[in-house]
């Protein structure tokens, strides 16, 4: 049976909250608070955030654990500074792979070699006979759903003949789903995010982000806020 799953971004842990950060930026005049000033404090980090002093802010670190197809993987295990990443591997597992099922499938962009276009392709085109012209339109949910099944089965196939796992999942598709533990400074995911909320990036990716920063804005309020709001990427 084919299981398709949603994204998902879970908590795992992280050290202090926005007190970490102003404390890192008095130590340099010997000075340190327990609780959050509300007002002095954030106007502090709205300071550092804006005029780029990053470093108070990259006393920080947050553990996530991400479930996101392999295409998305890809794009996201780029960011690398301020990251370390721990992901999942069929060369030792075995059991049966979940899948990302896409809602709606977006045209090409019309000038663009990157991206899509505002219309949805709902079916697609099979040539039945080259010699003849003879086409079939068959739609693009029922064709999506075939051909992940297809390599599904071909996989469990595989493994069942004894073929090992690191070979054999080489057949499965670029939606199967991965997972990965991810942990970072705050300044870190606040980069990724700034760069795939933006309204030209990839609308998974735009998807992801918005899951991550779920997770991770709550727990330094004031700092992701200043962040998102005046960091240059």
């Amino acid at each position: 049976m084919v299981n398709f799953v949603d994204m998902k971004v879970e908590y795992v842990d992280h050290l202090g909250g926005d007190v970490n950060v102003v404390n890192a930026a008095r130590c340099s005049f010997a000075k340190e608070v327990v609780v959050f000033d509300l007002e002095k404090d954030t106007k502090l980090i709205n300071y550092l955030a804006k005029h780029n002093h990053w470093s108070p802010l990259a006393h920080t670190a947050v553990s996530i654990r991400v479930k996101a197809p392999i295409f998305m993987a890809r794009q996201f295990v780029k960011h690398q500074i301020g990251l370390v990443w721990n992901e999942e591997s069929r060369r030792y597992i075995e059991d049966e792979p979940e899948f990302y099922n896409p809602t709606v499938w977006r045209s090409r962009p019309d000038n663009a070699k990157q991206g899509s276009g505002s219309g949805e392709i709902k079916k697609v085109t099979y040539v039945i006979s080259p010699v003849s012209g003879t086409t079939i339109d068959l739609p693009i949910d029922e064709t999506f759903f075939h051909t992940t099944k297809t390599c599904f089965d071909s996989y469990k196939m595989m493994l069942d003949s004894g073929v090992a796992p690191e070979m054999a999942r080489m057949i499965l598709p670029q939606n199967t789903m991965t997972n990965w533990v991810w942990t970072g400074s705050l300044v870190a995911f606040a980069r990724v995010c700034k760069l795939r909320l933006d309204s030209h990036a990839q609308k998974e990716a735009q998807e992801l982000a918005e899951k991550i920063a779920e997770v991770v804005a709550p727990l330094y309020p004031v700092s992701w806020q200043a962040l998102m709001s005046n960091m240059k990427v």
